[in-house]
């Protein structure tokens, strides 16, 4: 797997989710592993989108994306997602990119930032640093007319079962495990202060307005997200 694509590379994925109003959520796979990733398109007050973690579509469901909005934003939610920030850039090149200011310098091995999460501003959306992740990954949070909904990336799993092969034992092995987890390679990788981050996620389960959970790894927690959340944060020890 290259660190990122220089050209339209589409992979095999499934239909455009229509989440909410103004939530689409695609999901997409991995060459020569089991693990999927999600996009999110998020549409802006203005009618422009914002796509978290972009994946390359094949050409009908790109059309209907466009269809629904100019791509205004491309969001690299950390430096182990790039795969697809080089093409996409390329295809649109008045979005800004925007990411996390901890892992600026790996993001930019690929593809520079236009601006860090600390320049983003919109009405409906907002990047929260997880705690305790010295600033390489945010939870984003859109506001919708059903209520609120969390995005993250590689800070909480939600696989619902192990993964096939050897590098599914492999996954498992090291804690990527079925159900919400914040999984090894994320304690040992990402979170400095367990303390903290475990905090803010039992923090974030206590928000009333919070309908749904989306990551980008695993199944959308559209129910009890308060026990997901806590649940996540309780292993972290």
């Amino acid at each position: 797997m290259p660190r990122a694509f220089d050209k339209w590379t589409v992979l095999p994925h499934r239909a455009i989710e229509k989440i909410s109003n103004n939530i689409w959520r695609v999901e997409g796979d991995l060459a020569g592993i089991a693990l999927k990733r999600v996009m999110v398109v998020v549409k802006l007050g203005d009618g422009r989108l914002l796509l978290h973690n972009p994946i390359a579509l094949g050409p009908d469901a790109m059309g209907e994306l466009e269809a629904w909005g100019a791509p205004a934003y491309l969001v690299v939610p950390n430096g182990y997602h790039r795969l697809d920030a080089r093409i996409f850039k390329q295809r649109y090149p008045d979005a800004r990119v925007i990411g996390p200011s901890g892992h600026r310098k790996r993001i930019e091995q690929v593809i520079k930032l236009d601006g860090t999460y600390e320049e983003f501003s919109d009405p409906s959306v907002r990047f929260e640093y997880l705690e305790g992740l010295a600033h390489v990954e945010a939870a984003m949070l859109v506001r919708s007319s059903d209520g609120e909904t969390m995005v993250v990336t590689d800070g909480i799993f939600n696989l619902q079962e192990k993964l096939p092969g050897a590098i599914g034992a492999f996954f498992h092995f090291i804690g990527s495990k079925p159900g919400p987890r914040v999984t090894w390679l994320a304690r040992t990788f990402m979170v400095k202060d367990r303390a903290a981050y475990r905090t803010q996620l039992e923090r974030f389960a206590e928000r009333p307005e919070l309908r749904r959970v989306i990551v980008a790894h695993g199944t959308m927690v559209a129910d009890n997200c308060q026990d997901f959340l806590r649940a996540a944060a309780a292993t972290l020890g």
